[in-house]
This record gives C-alpha cells, structure tokens and sequence, in this order.
C-alpha cells in the first residue's frame, strides 16, 4: 500500500548524481592522464577516500553526504585508474606501485599547492583494494599531515585466502545489463550494496554502455589477477608500522588475522565492527561509518563537531568485538 511507500519511491532505481551528493566534479591532468575526482566541503581535514576494485569515487557519495553533516571537513574522492571517468595511457596498470604514485599525485595536483598555508590535516581511508592502497600510501609519508588512516573491511590473512575464489566470484556475475536501472536492480538483489540511494548513485559508475547499447563492466577485474597478490601481500605489517592513529572497521567479527589480533589486543590500533553489513560497509551503513569517522576525528582532535550537525549514534561494536 502507498502508507508502506514512502513519496511512492521505495522501488526507485533511476540513477543519481554527482550533485546530490558532491560540491564540484573536477578533471585532474597529471602527465596527460586525466583523474576524475569528486570535492566537498571548503575547511577542515581532508578525509581522502580510496575506492575499491570495481568502484569509483561516487562510492563514497552517502558517506561524504553523512560525514559533512556531522563535523567541519572536506572529501577528496578519487576514480583510481582504470576506473569510473578516469583515463590514463596504459589504464590496465593497476599495481601497487603505479597506483601509489597515481593517489600521491591526485593529491598533490589538488591540495599540493597551498603556498604560504600550512598543509590541511589529512585523513586517508580505504576500501577492500583501496584500503590496501591507503597503507601503501601513509607508509610512503609523502604526504604532509596525515592525522589518520581507516582501513574498510581488508584483512592480510582474509584478504590472500579469499583470492582463490575471486576469479570465481568475478565469472558469476552478469556480464552485462540493459539498461542503468536493470544494473541498479541487480546490485541490490545480488545484495552487493543494501542501501537503495546508494545503489542509485555508485553502480552508474561501475559500468559502461557500448555499442549495441547495452552496459558493462567499466574495468574487467579479471585481468588485474597479477596485482592481487601485491595490493595484500604484507599489508598487516605495513599497517601496524604506519604512524598516524589507525582505525579498522569490519563487516564481520571473523576477519582479523592473527597479527592483527595480538596488536589489537596490544592497544596498536582501533578496531571497530558493524553489524549487519555487506562487505561494501561505507554504501551498506553510511550514517554509523559517519558516526564512527566523527567519533575518531574528534578523539583525536584533528577535526570539530559541526555545530548544531547530526548528534554520534551510541557506539554499536568496540574492541575485542564484544558487546559494550
């Protein structure tokens, strides 16, 4: 009935927009290759948001929507290579390598520049590949002020036993869709995003229309198999070795591995559990990962609540994954 419909839209599945969600979309050239990258806000840290393989930086639309409204801060969401509206010279290089030089070049293409300013604080959060990259990044320290680094649901000992069966995973989805709103529908039954408004706005970006006027896959993650092993391969280390504080937030109680578990247990750093959330926790439960990144930021003074903003939610999930 219409009473269990709200404004009749519940079953909506037309694509949104970049502005529903962003202040400006802006073309980054850098050697030629041309970066697209999603701005909000204008004081402030910068939360620095790396998507996953297969995402973009219109991911993070719900997220970057929840988190302004709680605390003074900016986004800087990039389309890695190979990814979204992003368009580089040789966009099947997606190693680790050439990907960090790609993030700290965005950023110095961006903020680089401040003159006579000091730096904004920085806080870099990752996603699945990402995140991965995000520790690859904050253990270059080229860039200046990192006051934080969040790492989404990605896990060393997870990450490398689940590879096997990515390939797998990968060939049982659709190749393509015939329309936005039929691959909008599929994210959500298949249950690869929960969040309709997010659905909405993320999977337009993950595909492409081609000739005879169906969609597909934007990037083909099959063919980026060699780098897996890179992107993982040493990451609980290199994590635990970054310097700014660190948050994990996980979509299950299950996912740390053992390294991480004796550091967790030793203080190193802040693990945090959302329940009842897919592995795309930022699209799934954007308003508690918001609470989560403004409970962080203002624990560790980098950022101020917005005054008259979104009160924090009571915490859900803390530690050790225990109820507190």
């Amino acid at each position: 009935s219409a009473l269990h419909r709200p404004h009749g839209r519940s079953r909506d599945v037309t694509p949104l927009t970049w502005r529903d969600f962003f202040d400006e979309n802006r073309a980054v050239d850098i050697d030629g290759d041309k970066f697209n990258v999603y701005l909000k806000g204008n004081a402030g840290p910068v939360f620095y948001f790396l998507h996953g393989g297969g995402y973009s930086g219109l991911t993070w639309s719900c997220l970057a929507n929840e988190l302004c409204s709680r605390i003074i801060c900016r986004v800087l969401a990039p389309d890695l290579r190979g990814h979204g509206q992003t368009y580089t010279k040789d966009d099947g290089d997606l190693s680790t390598e050439r990907q960090v030089k790609d993030i700290l070049g965005i950023y110095k293409a961006v903020y680089g520049d401040s003159g006579d300013e000091e730096p904004p604080f920085v806080c870099v959060v990752g996603h699945s590949m990402g995140g991965a990259l995000a520790v690859h990044v904050v253990a270059t320290n080229e860039i200046p002020n990192v006051v934080g680094l969040v790492v989404i649901d990605v896990v060393e000992g997870s990450a490398m036993d689940a590879l096997s069966g990515m390939s797998t995973f990968l060939r049982g989805r659709p190749s393509s869709f015939d329309s936005e709103e039929k691959a909008i529908s599929w994210c959500l039954q298949s249950g690869a995003t929960r969040n309709r408004e997010a659905a909405r706005i993320s999977m337009p970006s993950q595909i492409k229309k081609t000739e005879d006027g169906k969609y597909t896959w934007r990037i083909d993650l099959t063919t980026t198999e060699p780098y897996w092993v890179g992107w993982f391969q040493g990451l609980s280390a290199k994590f635990l070795s970054c310097l700014p504080p660190k948050l994990l937030v996980l979509a299950g109680v299950d996912r740390l591995d053992k390294d991480l578990t004796i550091a967790q247990m030793q203080g190193k750093f802040q693990n945090t559990i959302l329940p009842k959330v897919g592995h795309a926790v930022h699209e799934d439960s954007p308003d508690r990962l918001a609470d989560e990144l403004a409970r962080f930021a203002t624990r560790h003074r980098f950022a101020e609540a917005l005054p008259g903003g979104k009160p924090l939610a009571a915490h859900p999930m803390m530690g050790m994954g225990m109820m507190i």
